[in-house]
């Protein structure tokens, strides 16, 4: 079996992209866990409830699509899914005829509260912590930035 390399073995671009993929796959997957054991609710759902919660108003289904880190279909099936639980509402759009706007029920901001609850207690001693405030500013710096060089990719 081939050995794993040591921070010393690698350039410190492939350690700090290493990183931040064991990071968020080893997070998630905290984070999935608690969830699906206190609520029933996958991390990909809590993602389209947190995003739902986060909007004063409904949101239409293609902003979900391009805002989540789901692909359109996925977050299609996860609306269907949470519509058959009664956690969100699908409505036409006022704005276009051919767009359906995206709304957590009562139920679903009442879900989703605990669910961010158990999220917040599953990351807190491998995350917030862990870390102190210079550090939360840094990863978001970076992230900052990384995002932002995806935007202008796109162009």
């Amino acid at each position: 079996m081939p050995k794993k390399l040591t921070e010393a073995e690698m350039s410190a671009a492939d350690y700090a992209f290493y990183g931040l993929v064991w990071a968020g796959t080893t997070m998630t997957e905290r984070v999935d866990k608690a969830l699906v054991k206190a609520h029933d609710l996958p991390v990909s759902w809590f993602e389209v409830m947190l995003w739902l919660a986060s909007s004063p108003e409904p949101v239409p289904a293609s902003v979900l699509g391009n805002s989540t880190l789901l692909s359109r279909s996925q977050v299609s099936r996860v609306v269907d899914a949470l519509q058959s639980r009664g956690l969100v509402e699908r409505t036409p759009s006022a704005r276009d005829a051919r767009s359906v706007e995206v709304a957590l029920t009562p139920a679903g901001r009442t879900v989703f509260a605990a669910a961010d609850a158990t999220r917040r207690e599953a990351l807190a001693p491998v995350f917030t912590e862990l870390l102190d405030a210079q550090d939360l500013e840094a990863l978001g710096a970076v992230w900052r930035k990384l995002k932002a060089a995806k935007g202008e990719q796109g162009r």
